[in-house]
């Protein structure tokens, strides 16, 4: 391929600090290739002292494939790896350590359900609370921040706090590393052995940095530290496409970058060699709304294209049948679909379009595995109700059900129970006349639920049982906002909606769960992609669908601050930028009896 004058400056650039603005579809990924293989080559630097440091595995491998490929090599010295990669060979060597001393994911989290039980109690024992807890941590250390100037997002400040102090503790007690502990020990060893350091900047003389948009405080620090004192750091990222903040990345890195080297060389890779003109101008408006950022304009040698497509609905139903019906005629003219995308903000809006997706039997490969509704924690207590008032009567089902909203009834009163019975339970509390009232109750509410389909049955749980307001104060102890969770009861209700009985219901669970099983375990990419925009990053497509174009999904509720708002827009870009020739934003007038207003984005785009 010709190269452009920025590509060349680029792969040309050999000493001293660099930074490499790449916009979507730039050729970044050329440029950091044969730049190596022009610093190996013409430039006579030893292949040896030669970094290149990605975040992902598959990238790195990729990166090395390529550079074997354009350098017609078998193998080569320079180091391509992850930012985790490094930093463990490093301590290897300096603590003989072994892959034994590092924390697997399922231990991590047997450590950390276990804590969340004894520090959160049984509101914590629901949910994702402890992968949330898990990427708190991740963020505290990898930003190098001070457990007492970190208020969690999760739970309790003080439970967060001694969530995160205990598991040290058991760390330490088991001699095991996490992933983030590995960047944490390689900084400290790095501050306090001076030779060890620069026996490491002798050996990384040079180091290249991809998708730098993405680092965070603590792996830039360690970078800096390596690349000193000659500090030839050749970094390539956008901070138009900084989307992981949830990861600890921040753009505000990158745009410091030529504060922290004064004397760095800035590049600009601004020619698009993927999008249509139309689709790169309108996400160009978009992306042009944000403050913070790098001002650039990009172009493109492509033709001029057909509009983006803006497609209203009534609900998200129609607008799944409808995206469904159009990808069928296609698939009926004899087109391949797998250069199609349809992109979502979040995996759980997929549901409804993966339902739609088999019944009219459309081909489809899940990016991410998609959760599935029916294992959340909120239908295993809406399922749990229906049995216990259809009769089943064990101890597993009612320790389910017994304080959800809190009835107060404690353990104690059914602890010799296999069977649960109300009456030995009211003669356990006989001289409490309150909690007699309360159990009379809830079995006069359990006789109500018998008779009810399931639609009826979860709105009868809901709002005559008092679930709802058992919900509100869980979402206040986890700091989560209310609808979140009353989303759940709505998608739930939803899919209920027609169901004459609870075994109607539970077979449609059931054939659900196994297509999505079967979706899963499927290795061949086949037919439509559907994925969430981040997990679309670095991809592309000929056509891209992006639903639920929506104020609420995008930019995302929980985004309100204007940092947050930046990043939902950069998140827009990224998705809009992976068309190639078509891209078709849709939204929804309607959904779960709510209004739902277009999203402001479709507005700046100029659409």
């Amino acid at each position: 391929m010709k190269r452009n004058s920025s590509q060349k400056r680029a792969i040309a650039h050999l000493s001293g600090p660099m930074m490499v603005l790449a916009g979507p579809g730039s050729g970044k990924t050329s440029v950091i290739v044969e730049r190596t293989a022009y610093m190996t080559g013409e430039g006579k630097i030893p292949s040896s002292s030669v970094l290149v440091v990605t975040f992902s595995r598959a990238a790195a491998v990729e990166m090395k494939e390529r550079f074997l490929k354009f350098t017609g090599q078998g193998s080569t010295q320079v180091t391509f790896g992850t930012f985790h990669g490094v930093f463990y060979g490093i301590l290897k060597q300096a603590y003989n350590l072994t892959s034994a001393n590092i924390l697997s994911e399922e231990e991590k989290n047997g450590i950390l359900r276990e804590l969340a039980l004894n520090f959160g109690g049984e509101l914590a024992s629901e949910g994702d609370f402890t992968e949330e807890i898990a990427k708190e941590i991740s963020m505290v250390k990898g930003n190098r921040i001070s457990l007492e100037h970190y208020y969690s997002s999760c739970c309790p400040d003080e439970v967060f706090r001694q969530i995160y102090s205990a598991y040290g503790s058991a760390l330490r007690e088991r001699r095991k590393l996490d992933f983030d502990d590995m960047l944490l020990s390689c900084y400290e060893l790095f501050d306090k052995r001076k030779d060890i350091l620069q026996a490491w900047q002798k050996k990384f003389r040079y180091i290249l940095v991809d998708e730098f948009q993405d680092i965070n405080q603590l792996q830039y620090d360690i970078v800096r530290l390596l690349a000193q004192p000659e500090n030839n750091l050749f970094i390539v990222g956008d901070d138009d496409q900084s989307i992981y903040h949830f990861r600890g990345a921040r753009p505000e890195i990158m745009l410091n970058f030529t504060k922290d080297y004064p004397g760095a060389e800035k590049v600009v890779l601004d020619v698009n060699y993927r999008c249509s003109k139309r689709i790169l101008a309108s996400a160009m408006k978009v992306i042009g709304g944000n403050k913070t950022r790098f001002q650039k304009e990009l172009s493109t040698p492509n033709p001029e294209g057909e509009p983006v497509r803006i497609c209203e609905y009534a609900n998200p139903r129609e607008e799944y049948l409808s995206v469904t019906a159009e990808l069928r005629k296609r698939m009926e003219q004899g087109e391949n679909l797998e250069n199609t995308a349809v992109l979502l903000r979040t995996n759980q809006e997929a549901e409804g379009l993966i339902a739609a997706f088999m019944e009219r039997q459309i081909p489809f490969t899940m990016k991410e595995k998609l959760p599935n509704l029916f294992q959340h924690w909120i239908c295993r207590n809406l399922l749990a109700y229906m049995h216990f008032a259809q009769g089943e009567r064990s101890r597993k089902l009612f320790l389910e059900i017994m304080n959800r909203p809190n009835r107060y009834i404690s353990r104690d009163s059914v602890a010799s129970d296999r069977e649960i019975s109300f009456d030995r339970m009211r003669d356990f509390y006989k001289d409490k006349d309150w909690m007699c009232d309360r159990l009379t109750t809830m079995e006069t509410h359990l006789r109500i639920l018998k008779g009810l389909p399931p639609y009826a049955a979860i709105n009868f749980i809901r709002k005559g049982m008092g679930y709802e307001e058992y919900l509100q104060e869980y979402a206040l102890y986890r700091k989560i906002k209310p609808e979140e969770l009353g989303e759940i009861l709505d998608r739930l209700s939803e899919s209920a909606k027609g169901m004459n009985t609870l075994k109607e219901w539970e077979e449609y669970i059931e054939e659900y769960t196994r297509k999505l099983e079967e979706q899963a375990g499927r290795q061949k990419k086949e037919g439509v992609q559907i994925s969430t925009l981040h997990g679309a990053k670095g991809l592309e497509y000929d056509q891209v669908y992006i639903l639920n174009v929506n104020e609420g999904s995008i930019p995302y509720r929980k985004a309100v601050l204007t940092p947050a708002v930046e990043e939902e827009r950069r998140l827009f870009y990224v998705g809009m930028t992976r068309a190639r020739k078509h891209l078709t934003l849709c939204y929804v007038k309607k959904q779960y009896e709510k209004e739902r207003e277009p999203s402001r984005f479709l507005k700046e785009a100029g659409l």
